[in-house]
């Protein structure tokens, strides 16, 4: 995206300044009667005739050009607010509005689908990132936005962090400004957002899309994308992306993008019905045809798609925090931030002022953005510390299995994990050690025991946003090297039981006729042999006390239809738990029955699986027979 450059914060602020100059004497003279009788009532967005949303009330979080925006705040200085509504902490505070159809936030991880809407998009193409390109796209602006809502939430960005503070559900209440500890929070968007990419090419878009064909459009997508459920469309929002060219919804000069749900009766043309539950979706024009007015050289130089990734930033958020408008969390003070969003209320602040946009460092790309607003630090934030409810990373610590040793014995074990957010380290605790065991921030249990006795140990990694996750295992220590329980620990070890038990096997692998000989004894194990395609498995869990060595045997026959010498068409696995010791095949095939024999020692302590699994292909059988097993302790 390119590196900051004063020049054009400096432009954006001189133009912002000069189009305040402009709004003196004569201009505010012409503005109409009706738009400025309502000082009476203080005054609101809505109200103010330079907004893009005033006689436009489907226009939620519109962004106003620059040159508007410095039109509406000097309106607004001449018509300062003579109430507040509501309690709030000062005159941006924004709060509650109670949901919409139960809607106020998305409070689980949202799915971005980005449409381009009309065949002007020209022919699509893929780069070398995977992203759809067009020959209808001068600025080369579609593959960027579906990098920018790829790399949220990754490369421990910051600047969707603000979202995690605003929450809906049951326990919040309409009119807080603040959320209870049980509500249901946004998430920080860990591992990026974007779920879907769709060239709408079955038609021209319109020259100048009204804001019901936008949604209707979006309502296609979400049918287009499987997405036709209220349950699939909860965390849904679909970016609807006009052409270079059009003029969807009369943009030019007035605003940069908006958003909505399907479901406002104020859209022109009324609601968008919908047989998929409650849509949300934003009007994304191709606002580079606007020039500097959408913020083109705002952040860097020349900064062609500065305004680009910041509307659509400046959207996605006050979607997220207020999905179906205006359920979530708007200003209702009775100032002239009355109706914004928290985007609306950072827009357009230069960059290096307080709150100002900047280029904003994600995890394989930087994008200029602008600040939200926060109530939880009463500020506009470009960068915000996680709050509320789950930071949206997923954790996982790998379970080593139960472990044992001896005291007096030097013990070292790596712990490993993982976590959804690549570029997160872990950091890792433990309770439950064995006295004289300790674990080191890095996951390894080092140390001598020195208590006899069972302990349970949970281990648990945090990453550097908060999230965690634990594994428990338990930890046996003897107080001398011997074993306290040698001999045969397996049962029905040559299966003369005439039954599986305690074995778990397919039906008809336990066997006593006479088509394969037992090696001892009446029954065995046959697995396979039916010359088609099959599947016979054979299991028994087995605990291997501690302190103890421990070999596993079986006698193993294999006999064979297949004559070739140098593919293995059938085979048998051979598993103590997801570890596999040996596998067999046709390949292998010999008169008689061979011994075979695994040392286990070091799963002593611990209770294990011992399975065979044995395939084989279309045809030409293979036979693996399975005797006298054990596994002997000592």
């Amino acid at each position: 995206m390119g590196n900051p450059h004063a020049r054009g914060a400096l432009r954006a602020t001189l133009t912002g300044l000069a189009s305040l100059s402009l709004l003196t004497g004569a201009a505010l003279a012409s503005i109409p009667q009706a738009a400025a009788a309502t000082q009476a009532a203080g005054p609101s967005v809505r109200s103010n005739p330079y907004s893009p949303a005033y006689q436009h009330p489907y226009r939620h979080g519109a962004l106003p050009t620059i040159q508007r925006h410095a039109q509406m705040k000097a309106w607004a200085a001449q018509h300062p607010a003579t109430t507040a509504t509501t309690a709030a902490t000062g005159p941006q505070t924004l709060s509650y509005g109670g949901g919409v159809d139960g809607i106020g936030v998305q409070s689980g991880h949202s799915k971005v689908y980005l449409v381009f809407y009309g065949s002007q998009w020209g022919t699509q193409g893929t780069n070398s990132s995977g992203d759809a390109t067009f020959s209808g796209d001068p600025d080369g602006a579609a593959p960027v936005a579906q990098e920018m809502f790829k790399d949220i939430g990754t490369g421990s960005e910051r600047w969707s962090a603000d979202l995690t503070q605003w929450c809906d559900g049951p326990n919040v209440a309409s009119g807080a400004t603040s959320c209870p500890s049980n509500a249901n929070f946004i998430p920080y968007q860990s591992g990026g957002v974007l779920s879907g990419v769709w060239y709408d090419n079955s038609t021209t878009s319109p020259s100048a899309a009204t804001g019901h064909q936008l949604g209707a459009e979006a309502v296609k997508a979400a049918g287009h994308f499987g997405n036709t459920t209220a349950a699939s469309n909860r965390d849904a929002y679909y970016v609807v992306l006009s052409p270079h060219g059009t003029n969807p919804d009369n943009y030019q000069g007035s605003y940069c993008a908006w958003h909505d749900w399907n479901g406002d009766t104020t859209l022109t043309g009324g609601a968008v019905t919908s047989s998929y539950g409650d849509i949300a979706f934003s009007n994304q024009p191709y606002n580079m045809d606007s020039g500097s007015g959408c913020g083109v050289g705002f952040v860097n130089s020349p900064g062609t798609l500065d305004g680009w990734t910041m509307t659509l930033g400046h959207e996605w958020q006050e979607m997220m925090s207020d999905q179906n408008p205006a359920g979530g969390w708007t200003n209702h003070t009775g100032s002239s931030y009355d109706g914004q969003e928290n985007s609306d209320e950072c827009a357009w602040i230069a960059p290096g002022s307080t709150g100002g946009a900047a280029n904003v460092t994600m995890g394989t790309g930087t994008f200029a953005e602008q600040a939200s607003w926060s109530n939880d630090t009463n500020d506009c934030a470009i960068t915000h510390a996680i709050v509320g409810g789950s930071t949206g990373n997923t954790v996982t610590v790998n379970n080593p299995g139960n472990q044992s040793s001896t005291v007096g014995t030097a013990v070292s074990l790596q712990m490993t994990g993982s976590d959804s957010d690549s570029t997160q380290s872990l950091t890792y605790t433990a309770t439950g050690l064995p006295a004289g065991l300790s674990i080191s921030s890095t996951g390894k249990i080092t140390g001598t025991a020195t208590t006899a006795g069972t302990s349970s140990v949970t281990v648990t990694a945090k990453d550097g946003t908060g999230a965690s996750g634990s594994t428990s295992f338990s930890w046996t220590v003897s107080s001398t090297s011997g074993c306290a329980s040698p001999g045969q620990k397996l049962g029905n070890p040559g299966f003369e039981t005439g039954t599986a038990s305690p074995w778990t096997a397919s039906t008809g692998v336990v066997d006593n006729s006479t088509g394969e000989p037992a090696h001892s004894g009446s029954w065995k194990a046959w697995m396979d042999g039916y010359g088609s395609s099959h599947t016979d498995t054979l299991s028994q869990s087995v605990t291997i006390p501690a302190g103890c060595s421990a070999t596993f045997s079986f006698y193993l026959h294999i006999d064979t239809a297949e004559t070739t010498t140098s593919s293995a068409y059938d085979k048998l696995t051979v598993q103590v738990g997801s570890t596999t010791l040996a596998t067999y095949s046709n390949l292998n095939a010999a008169s008689g029955y061979a011994l075979k024999s695994f040392n286990l020692s070091s799963y002593a302590g611990q209770t294990v699986t011992l399975k065979f699994t044995g395939t084989e292909d279309s045809s030409l059988q293979t036979s693996f027979v399975v005797d006298d097993t054990a596994l002997n302790a000592s």
